[in-house]
Order: structure tokens, then sequence, then C-alpha cells
């Protein structure tokens, strides 16, 4: 298992069970061990949802944990594997199966991995532009779907009290609408504080999922 994915599923579900006054300790065992588990990826992830099912107190967190089971198996699962495995058919049909799954999240992680690997500072700009190409014509269903990030660039240059208070007020799109806070909290101010934490209890409308996603994110990118 990928360390940092280890570190990281630790931080969040402390840090959403802290807010929601939930214990997560034992599903963060269950977890790890389905991450660990010498197994087939869709076998991982009928253990993965059989683990959530047993918690729903943690439900919201299903999907982006989701991203962290595809970056596990990125990094980790896919080395035990032939090397042109992800270009296999095997792999294209576990795409198909999958393609509900998950969230916007899995580009943000990978992207983090891509900043860590060039040794650059994530930034939001380069995020959209240089990752997402966001830009480009052919890759307008990334201009749509990160459009709220595009148009509101500038609160990355603000407060998490800004963030929040705007997310209550914008017409946000579907695949951004419970990621935007923690997005731009993270583009924002990539190492976590204690302040940043009660920022996001004091001022989010989701305080437990955005603090739980924040931590997720600012752990992935401190503990690589």
């Amino acid at each position: 298992m990928n360390n940092t994915v280890k570190k990281t599923i630790t931080a969040s579900l402390a840090k959403f069970g802290e807010v929601n006054k939930a214990a997560s300790i034992e599903l963060t065992h269950k977890l790890v061990e389905v991450f660990e588990a010498d197994a087939d990826f869709m076998d991982k992830v009928e253990k993965f949802d059989g683990v959530f099912d047993e918690y729903p107190k943690f439900e919201e967190l299903r999907e982006t944990f989701f991203d962290l089971l595809m970056i596990n198996f990125f990094t980790s699962d896919v080395n035990k594997l032939e090397e042109d495995y992800l270009d296999s058919k095997e792999w294209e049909a576990i795409e198909d199966e999958t393609i509900d799954r998950g969230t916007e999240l899995l580009n943000l992680l990978l992207y983090i991995n891509e900043c860590h690997d060039e040794q650059i500072k994530p930034e939001l700009e380069d995020f959209l532009k240089e990752f997402l190409l966001v830009d480009e014509d052919e890759f307008q269903d990334e201009f749509h779907i990160y459009e709220d990030l595009i148009t509101n660039q500038q609160l990355v240059e603000t407060s998490i009290q800004e963030i929040c208070e705007n997310a209550k007020i914008l017409n946000l799109a579907e695949e951004m609408q419970e990621l935007f806070v923690p997005f731009m909290a993270f583009f924002l101010q990539p190492a976590a504080s204690e302040q940043a934490y009660k920022d996001l209890e004091k001022f989010s409308n989701n305080k437990a999922f955005d603090a739980s996603v924040y931590s997720l994110i600012t752990n992935f990118n401190q503990s690589r």
C-alpha cells in the first residue's frame, strides 16, 4: 500500500470523526486492510463498499475515498502487474464498470503527484491550464466541469471565510458542488493549520465533509 495514502486515510477519517463526533479508528483499520489486500481491483471495490456499508455515518466520504483507492492502485498495486496493464482490455473493462464512481478529486490528487515529481508548488491556475488544459479546444468537457473554479479563481487570494460564503451563493455545477470549498481552500492554503480547520468548521455549510476532504488533500500533498 502507498504509505502516503495510508496517512491520508487516517487523517481524513479522524477529522471527519472529530467534527461529527463519530469514532473513526475501527473504520480506518478496516479500510487500510482493504487497500493493503493482495486482490484484484474489483474485488477491492466490493470489499471497500462493504466496509462503507457498515459505517453509514461516514457515507459522505465513500466516493472521495474511492478516488484514494484508485490512486493507491495507480501508485502501488499496478507495480505488481504487467507493465502495460493500464492499456489492457481488462483495465478498459474495469474503467467502463467504474465510470460512475469517484469524483473530480482524483484529478487533483494526480496533479499533486505530478507537482511532487516536477518539484513545483501546486497552484490553481497551473492545475487548470497546464494539467487539465481547460483552454484547449479539445478539452472543453474539462472546461465545463471546472468552470466554477475557473470563474472564481480570485477566491484563492482571499480567505476560507470568503470561499465558504461565496460557495453558499454561487450556483455550483454538480461536479464541483461538494468539492468547491476544499479545492479552493487547498489552493489558498496547501499546508493545513488549526486556524484553517477552525474557519472551515465555523463558516462551511458542510463542516465535516469540507474539513475532512481538505485534510485529505493537504495530507496527501504534505506526506509525499
